[in-house]
């Protein structure tokens, strides 16, 4: 019988407009006649038991007069699916206008008046009933489209305040959820209703399998209190989702309904470094900026952010043109005017640094450009040493020369106590930086010009070219297995936009040789990273407790020159900076003078008479720390 009637009111919704208007306008008609009465009652009762002819006629043109106004005004225009308050003051005005047309009328055409009670009891019945009927339609409609749409999910809501009330509000409207209750962390809710609708406590959800979706509605939860709440709401195997960030509502970026899948920097377990923005500001301001590797991971995001920062001209260099195209395609959006240059080249190439630096002027010069992928770097050596060291030095020398105010090497933890070449070249062009440093520290009267030179290593770069997260989304997009080399590897995450600030903040701290490092809380296990991902994905893993799971995770062995674990520091104490999560470094490096002899030294073996023993006997000697070998 109920859905015998829920299918009568979901026809009614699906008739045309003229047809649903006339409904309307009987429904309007009736509520007209039964106000009318009502009031005439209430306000004079043997007018209405002695004048039953009169109060036809006054019922008669009042109806007329009633829905030719409404007509006129747009009564009937509005959806009525979306019928909310403003459509109440709507009513409201529409009313008032009624009762002053009525009253007109009568006192020029009629010897009946509408004394101020009548109009009263006329006005609040009938905009009462009006509203009622309004609210019963809409609420019918809605329920109907809902209850026989078999597709609808059933969603949980997590957070039942004010952004709860507002996401249950846009879901209802959207018609493709069927919001099953809210749930809240907070005792005090618990039993009570949003919306009509139930906030239960968290463990309700363990005791819910019919439950297809959560979704999360705390947009001003903090990154480490949401990863700890992800954590919990994993365990009950349901997907889940969340609202934008509380500046991207307020930013009018995105709306409160937009809802998007949990990432898995969502689950990291630490607080965000915050950047200090009088340092990024002083830092960048005016001044001419270079990015070496611009269009890669790292330097395509310091250009992004250094665009934000107002300078006065921003080189971007890389040698890939296909990247460098890329590059230019995300930062257009530019609109502040600042000159953008995007330059195709190899910063190995001594000649073309200083044509570059003799153009442009520049100010301070963020060195990014790297071979950093480790299999490829340990399979080509050579190409690796010279391109990741070379460059670096040869970078330094122009910017010496050209008076530079800043040099910043982007490095990697890799560098320290280094299995593999990549990591190697890396603290090698770390020596360099400090080496420079230290040279124009011990030559003050022969470097007027200061040029401060310093580094930032930190760890892994979620999301970057390289990163295992990529690797393992395209893995679990085609079925898997997804592929770990070894399940106790464990590595250090920071987000991509996180990894840019550091290096921009660093840049005004830099007293010269510093490394620069970030407190990067613990280490995530590369294994719970995958088992996290394929659950995030929507699938079940496959191993021995599951054989009937969707992917499975394969053991294929460490890589050469592969670390289980990586560090960030090498025999120095880190201090405290002015930022609480940075901290910096001095640390062993061979003089300017003497690491020239042996860089003039590597460079001859590698070209001239290439025997590998002799090379790996140099660049153990330049980093002891090393104990890979050469291929």
């Amino acid at each position: 019988m109920i859905n015998y009637f829920l299918k009568i009111i979901h026809k009614i919704t699906s008739l045309k407009r003229d047809y649903r208007k006339i409904i309307l306008m009987i429904f309007d008609l009736i509520l007209i006649n039964i106000s009318l009465l009502i009031s005439i009652f209430l306000s004079n009762r043997n007018f209405f038991y002695s004048n039953i002819d009169q109060i036809i006629s006054i019922n008669i043109f009042s109806s007329v007069l009633g829905l030719t106004l409404y007509s006129l005004t747009g009564n009937y225009k509005s959806l009525m699916f979306y019928f909310g308050i403003s459509s109440l003051y709507s009513i409201l005005i529409r009313n008032i206008l009624f009762l002053f047309f009525i009253n007109i009328y009568f006192y020029l055409f009629s010897n009946f008046r509408f004394l101020l009670l009548l109009n009263l009891n006329f006005f609040i019945t009938l905009s009462l009933l009006i509203l009622l009927s309004r609210l019963i339609l809409r609420d019918l409609f809605r329920y109907s489209s809902i209850k026989l749409r078999s597709s609808l999910k059933r969603v949980i809501i997590y957070g039942a305040g004010s952004a709860g009330a507002q996401l249950e509000a846009s879901l209802k409207l959207g018609g493709k959820y069927e919001v099953k209750g809210f749930v809240d962390a907070s005792p005090k809710l618990w039993g009570r209703y949003l919306n009509g609708i139930r906030i239960y406590p968290p463990k309700f959800l363990n005791k819910n399998s019919n439950i297809d979706k959560i979704f999360i509605a705390i947009p001003a939860l903090s990154k480490f209190k949401k990863s700890i709440l992800l954590s919990e709401l994993q365990k009950t195997s349901i997907p889940i989702f969340q609202i934008p960030s509380i500046e991207d509502i307020a930013s009018g970026k995105e709306k409160i309904d937009y809802l998007k899948p949990i990432e898995i920097q969502d689950l990291l377990l630490r607080e965000k470094v915050l950047p200090n923005n009088n340092l990024l500001s002083k830092a960048i301001k005016n001044n001419v900026i270079c990015v070496t590797g611009g269009a890669g991971s790292i330097g395509g995001e310091l250009c992004r952010q250094i665009l934000h920062l107002n300078p006065f001209k921003l080189i971007i260099i890389d040698n890939s043109e296909h990247n460098l195209y890329l590059i230019k395609e995300k930062l257009s959006f530019n609109n502040k005017d600042i000159v953008i240059k995007y330059v195709l080249g190899d910063v190995s190439n001594s000649d073309f640094v200083e044509s570059i630096f003799n153009k442009f002027n520049i100010d301070i010069l963020f060195h990014a450009a790297a071979y950093k992928h480790v299999p490829i770097v340990e399979e080509n050596p050579i190409e690796g040493l010279r391109n990741n060291i070379f460059s670096t030095k040869i970078i330094c020398e122009a910017a010496l020369s050209y008076g530079l105010k800043k040099v910043i090497l982007i490095s990697s933890d890799k560098a320290v106590r280094p299995t593999n070449i990549m990591g190697t070249s890396k603290r090698l062009s770390e020596m360099i930086i400090q080496a420079f440093a230290k040279e124009i520290e011990d030559n003050p009267e022969k470097y007027i010009n200061n040029t401060k030179f310093s580094m930032v290593r930190f760890g892994n770069v979620l999301n970057s070219s390289g990163s295992v997260v990529p690797l393992f989304k395209k893995q679990i997009a085609k079925g898997g297995p997804v592929t770990i080399t070894d399940p106790n590897v464990i590595r250090y995450f920071m987000m991509i936009d996180e990894a840019a600030q550091l290096v921009l903040q660093t840049s005004i701290m830099a007293k010269g040789g510093d490394v620069f490092l970030l407190d990067m809380g613990k280490p995530l296990s590369i294994y719970k990273l995958a088992k996290q991902m394929i659950k995030l994905s929507g699938y079940k893993l496959k191993d021995s407790t599951n054989p009937n799971g969707d992917i499975e995770i394969k053991n294929i062995g460490l890589r050469p020159g592969e670390k289980l674990y990586e560090e960030l520091l090498i025999n120095a104490e880190a201090l405290p900076t002015e930022h609480p999560l940075i901290f910096k470094a001095k640390e062993n490096f061979i003089p300017k003078n003497e690491l020239y002899i042996y860089l003039d030294n590597l460079y001859n073996l590698m070209y001239k008479n290439g025997e590998k023993e002799n090379i790996k006997e140099l660049l153990f000697k330049l980093v002891p720390e090393w104990n890979g070998h050469l291929n």
